[in-house]
């Protein structure tokens, strides 16, 4: 990884970052996150930013680590589905982290949001499942990166519902000289997401972020958080409550009944499937591409192998198996595809 040294032109001043904020101005405030508080903020040179201030207090000693962890591995590694680092600061006691601002924040805000429609919910879980996708298999020929807390607050919304994964603090890197596929560490991560076999034995794998990856789909199917402290029985945590109902094929008692109603049930089946998978025990879970390539499954069967809307007052028709045909990534007839697809019928 690239040391600090390395990425000096990512600096940005701290008296610029103050009057993009207001000087961190309370009407600015975006939300506190697990190490600090973000703001937004307007750069004349960056446009529109969010501004993450870490607290030192709230790092129990990790800060410098983390905040040269996350600026190493941003500042090298670039995908459509990892947030974009803008730059740092590193001054007067001050450790700032600056990225470009998604206008939609959080998915863990929209969980439970009625408007965000099946479609849109399987597009942000395929969009993630690509950027994880990438740390595994494609950052390097024989490295990858473990991100280590996947989570829904840790995945980003851009304007247009594209999904982008964030913090990355925590985060391993397998070294290319290391033979076996996992590295051993002090398990860390958020409650409710860390996989059960990294939180009991230390082992990190690829398979640990598949497994918090799992419990952010059911989060998606079931518009709810993981953990709901409201609850005393097997309520209160989303996975224990997932596995009984998808053995029990009554799913329907756990989806929210208007999205219910948006779902085929191949779809349902499909994505289902998929949730529950990631969540077995770690020799049995798939990859992260095995996971793209169902869920594009699950896409596909959602809207049959043709589909019609209107836009614009025209109505297009789309092969969508021709789609598959073309690398996804800086792809304009898929953007156009994705965006053109989540307007809702009138």
């Amino acid at each position: 990884m690239p040391s600090i040294e390395d990425v000096k032109h990512l600096q940005i001043p701290l008296r610029e970052i103050s009057l993009a904020t207001n000087g961190f101005a309370k009407e600015n405030f975006i939300a506190e996150g697990g190490f600090g508080p973000v703001y937004k903020g307007i750069s004349k040179k960056h446009g529109s930013i969010a501004v993450k201030r870490l607290v030192y207090r709230q790092m129990l000693g990790q800060g410098d680590h983390q905040f040269k962890t996350e600026i190493a591995l941003l500042s090298k590694y670039k995908h459509e589905n990892i947030v974009s680092l803008l730059g740092f600061c590193d001054e007067k006691g001050e450790k700032i982290l600056v990225y470009k601002f998604e206008s939609n924040g959080s998915l863990d805000r929209h969980l439970n949001n009625k408007d965000l429609t099946w479609i849109q919910r399987l597009w942000i879980c395929l969009d993630v499942a690509c950027g994880l996708k990438y740390l595994h298999d494609n950052v390097g020929s024989q490295h990858g990166i473990f991100h280590r807390d996947v989570k829904s607050s840790n995945i980003l919304l851009d304007e247009h519902w594209k999904a982008k994964i964030s913090d990355f603090g925590l985060s391993k890197v397998r070294p290319a000289n290391m033979q076996d596929s996992f590295l051993f560490s002090h398990p860390c991560g958020t409650p409710g997401y860390i996989d059960p076999d990294y939180g009991n034995n230390g082992y990190l794998t690829q398979k640990s972020d598949v497994y918090s990856f799992g419990v952010v789909l059911w989060e998606v199917l079931c518009g709810r958080l993981t953990v709901d402290p409201s609850y005393n029985d097997e309520r209160q945590r989303l996975t224990v409550l997932a596995k009984i109902h998808y053995r029990k094929k009554t799913l329907d008692l756990i989806i929210p009944s208007d999205l219910y109603k948006e779902i085929n049930e191949d779809s349902l089946l499909k994505f289902s499937n998929i949730a529950y998978n990631c969540l077995k025990n770690v020799e049995e879970r798939p990859t992260m591409k095995q996971v793209v390539e169902q869920l594009q499954e699950a896409i596909h069967i959602q809207l049959v192998s043709r589909c019609s809307f209107h836009f614009l007052n025209f109505t297009y028709f789309i092969d969508i198996s021709s789609l598959y045909s073309f690398d996804t990534t800086s792809n304009l007839q898929y953007y156009l595809y994705k965006v053109l697809l989540v307007k809702k019928k009138e």
